[in-house]
């Protein structure tokens, strides 16, 4: 479990891969942990080789990945048959799931309103997931609030734009950045 929190020392910033066109520069950037957020059942086995090849951490978001479905059984199938340091998914039935699976479990939280936000404090409350990514990222009030209210380690995501954005969320607290801005990852 300690493995994501080591990378993450070496380098905050995750690389976000939303496209596998740009899974080559994340594989030689400086990023020490990957976010994929593509793929399918076909081509997941080829990735997750070749970034373990890399030395680099590979965290599957199972809602995003084509050819699985979203249950136990495509989970479990990815888990023990891709070799992924870790899971993203939005649905709380599989952070329980992924955990008890033995996997690193993110859980993904899109907020978009008060409510949301109250709603997914509530969930982390109860899920206890390894570690809680917040989407838009740029909200270091929000960073702050969740991480104080749960005390599981945030990282933020969506948004980012710049160094400004990047150093806004670690001081509020965050423990990394995922984005998929490429420039970002050479910060």
């Amino acid at each position: 479990m300690g493995y994501f929190f080591d990378k993450i020392e070496v380098n905050p910033i995750i690389a976000a891969v939303n496209d596998l066109d740009k899974l080559d520069m994340a594989l030689e950037s400086p990023c020490e942990n990957i976010f994929l957020l593509t793929g399918n059942i076909f081509n997941l086995k080829e990735i997750s080789s070749r970034v373990r090849a890399k030395d680099k951490g590979l965290y599957v978001h199972i809602d995003l990945i084509d050819g699985f479905s979203k249950d136990t059984w495509g989970l479990e199938y990815i888990i023990k048959n891709m070799y992924p340091d870790g899971i993203i998914t939005t649905k709380s039935n599989l952070v329980k799931l992924s955990k008890d699976l033995g996997a690193f479990t993110i859980q993904r939280f899109f907020l978009l309103d008060s409510l949301s936000l109250d709603r997914g404090i509530n969930s982390l409350k109860s899920t206890r997931p390894h570690a809680v990514e917040i989407l838009p990222g740029i909200m270091p009030k929000i960073v702050k609030k969740i991480h104080l209210e749960t005390n599981i380690p945030v990282i933020t995501g969506g948004l980012i734009m710049d160094k400004e954005d990047v150093m806004q969320s670690l001081n509020a607290g965050a423990v990394a950045i995922s984005t998929s801005n490429e420039d970002v990852w050479y910060m």
